[in-house]
């Protein structure tokens, strides 16, 4: 509305306030004018010394003020707005981080709220972690405070209907409570197998583990990509195949294996679009498992970018990724060399129980991913 900023400056009594503007992406176009049109000249320093509110009709100066906006999606946000703000990105919670916040204060909060005191209510870290991970897929926590409480409730009405005593929600006791898990997340193989290769990936709600797997049949050398891959991971799994045709007499796979066989590639839960470069070097991997007939080891996860020459580029999201690969029990984690400056962001328990291993090449990547020797029984490479 006109004159907005001026009557909060007002309502505050001070010339140097925080504005906090929420949801700056929601902001929309009608008939009354364009609102971030105004916010250009609020927000940029080098000309809101004089603003010229419509109200008051008088300059103002609001250089000394600090303005801060928040939204959930920039792709909404004019950029020339963008421009004149300084973007910060906030990943969303790890497992850790929900599990402090949930015991220091969703859970005193809901038990407040419902009436019940530490005395008749106890959910141990083990349920909340289970909650975290079985039944609630959030970068946030509001649905994590929705289950503790549904638990609240159910518990307080025992309560009413004269049970005593103390409640303790467990792990093994949770479904009571919440039903059958709604959510599952990944877990590391039992076994080595061939065209079978872990990947890392980064969703809103976190880092997870995906299997990707690869297989060849005869044919006329046709890529089949399924799984609901977006256009650049569909060209991560194009180079990955250029660069092993390119390298081919290195690895012992047939020359013209591309005018024989068809390659298959799929990646689990289909029925969720996934993008992005950074599965490139788990594709290839998982190709030169299938060609060579060569299992890959089922403790070692990946992520990076791959190029046409074999080399691997940096990727995003590294922290939730080796996360992931904690909580799946993977054993060593290859990730791209220039991602060594994000390990600093990696709690220090999880540096200590996972090896992981910086890598340039698609031939560090093989070298390491491959069982030794490559040919066991009962697996024969292409021809």
């Amino acid at each position: 509305m006109p004159g907005r900023i001026i009557q909060s400056i007002n309502t505050v009594h001070t010339r140097n306030p925080v504005f906090m503007m929420d949801e700056i992406d929601k902001v929309g176009v009608d008939f009354r004018g364009d609102p971030t049109s105004a916010l250009l000249e609020v927000l940029d320093p080098e000309q809101n010394f004089a603003f010229q509110d419509h109200y008051l009709e008088a300059p103002f100066d609001l250089s000394d003020i600090m303005f801060i906006t928040t939204a959930n999606l920039l792709d909404t946000v004019p950029p020339a707005l963008q421009d004149r703000m300084e973007v910060i990105h906030f990943p969303g919670y790890t497992e850790d981080e929900k599990l402090h916040i949930a015991v220091q204060y969703l859970v005193p909060k809901q038990l407040k709220e419902h009436g019940l005191t530490p005395g008749r209510l106890e959910i141990t870290d083990d349920a909340i972690s289970e909650i975290v991970r079985r039944y609630t897929r959030e970068a946030g926590v509001r649905g994590l405070e929705r289950q503790v409480a549904s638990i609240c409730r159910q518990i307080a009405r025992k309560v009413v209907e004269g049970h005593k005593g103390k409640s303790r929600v467990t792990q093994r006791t949770l479904h009571r409570y919440l039903g059958p898990p709604r959510f599952s997340f990944g877990i590391a193989e039992d076994s080595d197998e061939v065209g079978t290769a872990t990947g890392l990936v980064w969703t809103e709600a976190g880092g997870d583990v995906v299997f990707i797997e690869a297989t060849t049949m005869p044919g006329k050398g046709e890529l089949i990509l399924t799984g609901q891959l977006g256009d650049v991971m569909r060209e991560s799994a194009q180079a990955a195949v250029s660069y092993i045709r390119a390298h081919a007499a290195e690895r012992s796979i047939a020359p013209d294996f591309n005018e024989k066989l068809d390659l298959h590639i799929h990646v689990p839960a289909a029925a969720t679009p996934k993008d992005g470069p950074s599965a490139g070097i788990t594709m290839a991997t998982a190709m030169a498992s299938a060609l060579m007939g060569c299992p890959v080891r089922r403790d070692i996860a990946m992520t990076g970018e791959i190029t046409l020459r074999g080399h691997v580029l940096p990727i995003g999201g590294l922290k939730e990724k080796l996360l992931a690969a904690h909580r799946a029990g993977i054993k060593t984690v290859l990730i791209p060399k220039e991602n060594v400056r994000d390990l600093e962001l990696l709690p220090p328990h999880v540096r200590e129980e996972i090896e992981i291993v910086p890598v340039q090449s698609m031939d560090e990547v093989l070298e390491r991913a491959l069982i030794d020797p490559c040919r066991p029984k009962g697996h024969k490479r292409a021809r």
